[in-house]
């Protein structure tokens, strides 16, 4: 008799994170799932995956996902009880996400209809409450659907209906579901999802407790969360070599360091002084030689955030990739690692003497002190990617710019100030004064560095954390704070970015 081949009846089924190639198969479940309510987009799901990438899961079935569901952290006692779908979870894109939160928070469960009856569904809770107990958090949060109540809507309300299913004496596929998962009723909320026609809008506020759950010291509320910046106003002069040019960068890491900075600024394009000891005459060729120094920069400047314990954005250093030239800002982290941000739009100026190149993606960086942006000079002139980065969860907008007189300086300035006030973030510019004589496109700076918050009663009278004297070579040294940041976004005076009508506008980011 022959053996018998195990395999040919085996089926494989993994449950995992989700990652990045999921997203378009996750996107046609959430569709087959829910097909009478708005879907999944990429940029919703490339988000969660940004921010919170440990609570999102899903199923697969011989390598068909037939099962997902999303999740973030939060700190519920900040919410209103009669919260929506949409406040919760900030229009689906997670970015009011508390790495700090005690409450896990589920947004999505999804299983495909044929796959139903094999406890998909369970095994994607119990990755949730696994991450719960792993994570120490108090307890699992959900917005449950009531996707039968409209056939009892006529002879029940609300919560009649809910107290009969909680009865058994009717049965509710989502529910029943996550009462026989171990979830205890909190109240019944209204207008929660706004597209859940079969649920009348309503849905269940449902809590499962950790009863391993352990208070630590790291659950108290936070008086503050400061982040020390320093903007250095760099004087663009003379010099007669790059160890002239790195002497004065190693002067102000210290000085920035002296203050106990996390972030010491430098200004767009600096590095152009470099230009002022090499003999060319046409802009364009100049700029080609500067780029020569790319290594020397990076290398120069990753020594120094090692080196003084101080994360740097190096303004920005021109730089050649694969025959073109692009302006970039690079962040120096103080653990030696490094991260850059292309600078997007070019200025006409740029374009016509220099011939720079634009970027085509908004990042958004990890640090200690949280997530930051980087947007050089013309960039935060344009509304919509401070409203990117905000959505990708930055705290702050670092502006490294380069302007030759007051009124482009104004423009960078205003600018940046409004997104401060409509994303409630702060933002920060750090600029160049003096002349470089010796320098073709390059003759002479006008700059008034300073940091920014929004405008509300929490922050500085005008919004502003300091300012440097104009057009002098000095800095400004400022602490803004994080968890003022995070409750005026919550309770503010104004609440811009909560207040947002993502039913009317929205930005859509293609990268």
């Amino acid at each position: 008799m022959s053996t018998l081949d195990m395999s040919k009846f085996e089926k494989k089924i993994i449950l995992r994170n989700i990652e990045y190639n999921d997203i378009d198969d996750i996107i046609t479940l959430s569709n087959r799932c829910f097909p009478n309510m708005e879907p999944w987009t990429r940029q919703h799901l490339i988000s969660h995956l940004e921010i919170f990438p440990e609570g999102q899961f899903c199923i697969e079935l011989d390598g068909e996902i037939i099962g997902s569901c999303s999740s973030l952290l939060i700190n519920f006692d900040e919410y209103d009880d009669q919260h929506t779908w949409d406040e919760i979870t900030d229009g689906g894109y997670i970015t009011n996400h508390d790495p700090e939160g005690y409450n896990l928070y589920g947004i999505e469960v999804a299983v495909h209809p044929d796959y139903r009856r094999m406890k998909i569904g369970r095994r994607l809770y119990e990755a949730r409450k696994e991450l719960a107990r792993e994570r120490n958090l108090k307890s699992i949060i959900i917005g449950g659907r009531i996707p039968n109540y409209r056939q009892y809507s006529e002879e029940m309300s609300p919560r009649q209906y809910v107290e009969e299913v909680m009865n058994h004496n009717v049965f509710d596929p989502v529910l029943t579901f996550q009462v026989m998962n171990g979830f205890t009723l909190k109240r019944v909320n209204r207008n929660y999802l706004t597209d859940d026609r079969a649920s009348m809008k309503y849905a269940t506020l449902m809590e499962w407790n950790n009863v391993d759950y352990r208070p630590t010291s790291r659950r108290h509320f936070k008086t503050a969360l400061p982040v020390r910046i320093c903007a250095i106003q760099y004087m663009m002069k003379k010099i007669d070599s790059f160890d002239e040019f790195a002497q004065q960068c190693e002067y102000y890491a210290d000085v920035g360091a002296s203050y106990a900075s996390d972030f010491v600024v430098f200004p767009e394009i600096f590095t152009t002084q470099l230009l002022s000891f090499i003999e060319e005459k046409s802009p364009s060729r100049a700029i080609r030689r500067l780029t020569d120094f790319t290594e020397d920069y990076i290398n120069l400047f990753t020594d120094l955030a090692i080196k003084y314990n101080v994360n740097i954005i190096g303004g920005s250093h021109f730089v050649e990739e694969d025959g073109d030239i692009y302006n970039i800002a690079y962040l120096f982290r103080r653990d030696g690692t490094i991260e850059k941000q292309y600078k997007i739009h070019v200025t006409p100026n740029e374009r016509r003497f220099w011939g720079i190149q634009g970027g085509d993606k908004v990042e958004v960086f990890d640090t200690d002190c949280g997530r930051i942006a980087i947007q050089i000079c013309y960039d935060v002139e344009f509304p919509e990617l401070g409203r990117i980065a905000a959505e990708k969860g930055a705290n702050i907008i670092f502006t490294p710019f380069c302007t030759d007189d007051r009124q482009g300086y104004l423009r960078v300035r205003y600018c940046a100030q409004a997104r401060a006030v409509e994303n409630q973030v702060y933002t920060m510019i750090a600029g160049t004064v003096g002349n470089l004589t010796h320098v073709e496109n390059m003759d002479i700076q006008y700059a008034q560095s300073g940091i920014f918050t929004p405008s509300d009663f929490a922050f500085s009278r005008d919004g502003i954390v300091g300012e440097c004297h104009p057009n002098i070579e000095t800095v400004v040294v400022g602490d803004v704070d994080l968890e003022l940041l995070r409750r005026s976004r919550k309770s503010g005076n104004v609440t811009q970015w909560k207040d947002r009508r993502h039913d009317l506008y929205r930005v859509d980011y293609d990268c």
